[in-house]
């Protein structure tokens, strides 16, 4: 069909196989079938082999007899029903991939812990809290290796993991996962805009924003760029349907690849997939945008709204039409409403040149020239997207703590509670000695107190 940005496609099938002769041969089966038997008598002790394999890396940990047993039970079970050694063995991993061990991530508590002591996790455990923080995926191989000779836990093996670990392509899950979690874009997918007033809004754009905003991570995150640069970076990832969306000339076919930028686009405050997240389906939402600027970046965080809040005021008072600041004006003159959209409103206005998609425009959907100005109750003043670059370059220190913060949750798989803070001030400021770069923010993560640690129950 023709959309509002060209030709596009609606779904592929692909139909297979046809006339197989066999399972055939692929990199799983290659890497699960680590021995074949050649003879009858052989199959117990290569099923024990292939399971002993598997489930070391299934359940991350060493494995014994008393693991393997149960498994070989559904071996023999499967050989005979389907009368093959691989029917044996899809049995058994069937059997494996219901196990406690596998679905969940099990930590044990040293014998004779006394309730509510603290103490460090094992080098496997912390293998696995390694693993899935950066590759949401279970140890490989060196890893563990590396984690059951009890060689992990010194801090140049662990940041020299890190390193290994983020080279590697499965890195990947991170920057995708924490990038998401963090800047709220799994709403994204889900938003539905209206047709008639964004029609230049459909699913290839959308994709292309959330596209530009991964490689965009990746970049920085691969490169161990200072994490300011996240708000400030000159470049960005476009393809020629997301070049012409942001007035980028030169740029052709569907293929990302790196521009220049500056100025109005630089950094993730000129990526569309955080201003359509943080608009309506309809236009702009000020004080949406202020509250992601809060959560996201600041760390000030405004209270839940009272239960009694009162709606903004409509578009016109006596037949005369109010502007989106005079409206939030007189929301804002509310004594129950001020204390929340006096921060949230004047930063959300800073971001007025960008339309609900992430268009520069310098008049507002009433037609009206957009007044980009604002002023905290505190007399700090700042105008445009600039201005916000320039509120967080004042208190760097802020928005590396508030990233950090949310880097720890990610890592941790929990809300960080007042007993981290301690652990969580102390990677910021060892950050600083590099200029606030990942590396240094990562493996300040996995070497503090609560990613090695836990509290007995």
């Amino acid at each position: 069909p023709w959309g509002p940005g060209g030709p596009a496609v609606n779904s592929v099938t692909v139909d297979g196989p046809i006339n197989p002769t066999g399972s055939g041969t692929t990199p799983s089966r290659s890497r699960l079938f680590v021995c074949r038997p050649s003879v009858s008598y052989e199959e117990d002790a290569c099923a024990r082999g292939i399971l002993a394999t598997t489930a070391r890396r299934a359940y991350r940990r060493p494995v014994d007899s008393a693991d393997i047993e149960p498994l070989m039970t559904f071996f023999h079970r499967g050989r005979r029903e389907a009368g093959t050694f691989d029917g044996g063995i899809q049995a058994a991993i069937e059997r494996l991939l219901m196990d406690p061990g596998f679905l969940f991530r099990i930590e044990r508590e040293p014998k004779a812990t006394a309730p509510g002591a603290a103490y460090r996790v094992s080098d496997v455990e912390l293998a696995s809290r390694l693993s899935f923080f950066l590759w949401s995926s279970v140890p490989d191989d060196p890893l563990l290796d590396l984690a059951e000779r009890g060689a992990l836990g010194a801090v140049p093996a662990l940041k020299a993991q890190v390193s290994r670990l983020l080279a590697d392509e499965r890195s990947r899950t991170l920057i995708d996962n924490f990038a998401m979690q963090w800047l709220g874009l799994r709403q994204l997918r889900m938003a539905t805009l209206d047709e008639e007033i964004l029609p230049e809004y459909d699913g290839s754009l959308r994709e292309a924003f959330l596209r530009e905003t991964a490689l965009f991570m990746a970049d920085q995150i691969r490169q161990d760029r200072p994490v300011l640069e996240l708000l400030t970076a000159t470049h960005t990832f476009v393809n020629e349907r997301l070049a012409k969306h942001y007035g980028i000339p030169g740029v052709y076919g569907g293929h990302f690849r790196r521009v220049s930028t500056g100025g109005q686009r630089a950094g993730l405050l000129g990526h569309g997939s955080v201003l359509t997240t943080t608009s309506y389906p309809t236009r702009t939402s000020p004080v949406l945008r202020g509250r992601w600027l809060l959560e996201n970046l600041m760390g000030t965080p405004p209270p839940p709204p009272p239960p009694t809040i009162p709606p903004l005021p409509g578009p016109s008072v006596n037949n005369r039409p109010l502007s989106m600041r005079q409206r939030t004006e007189r929301h804002r003159a509310n004594p129950a409403c001020a204390g929340c959209h006096a921060r949230m409103d004047p930063l959300g206005f800073a971001l007025e040149n960008f339309d609900a998609i992430g268009r520069w425009r310098t008049h507002g959907e009433d037609g009206a020239p957009v007044d980009a100005a604002g002023a905290l109750p505190d007399g700090t003043t700042f105008t445009g997207v600039e201005g916000i670059r320039q509120l967080v370059a004042a208190h760097p220190e802020d928005f590396v703590r508030t990233l950090t913060g949310k880097l720890m949750t990610y890592a941790l798989g929990r809300a960080l509670e007042p007993s981290d803070m301690p652990a969580l001030r102390g990677v910021v400021r060892e950050a600083a000695r590099s200029g606030y770069r990942w590396s240094a923010l990562i493996e300040g993560i996995v070497t503090s107190v609560p990613f090695q640690m836990r509290q007995a129950s």
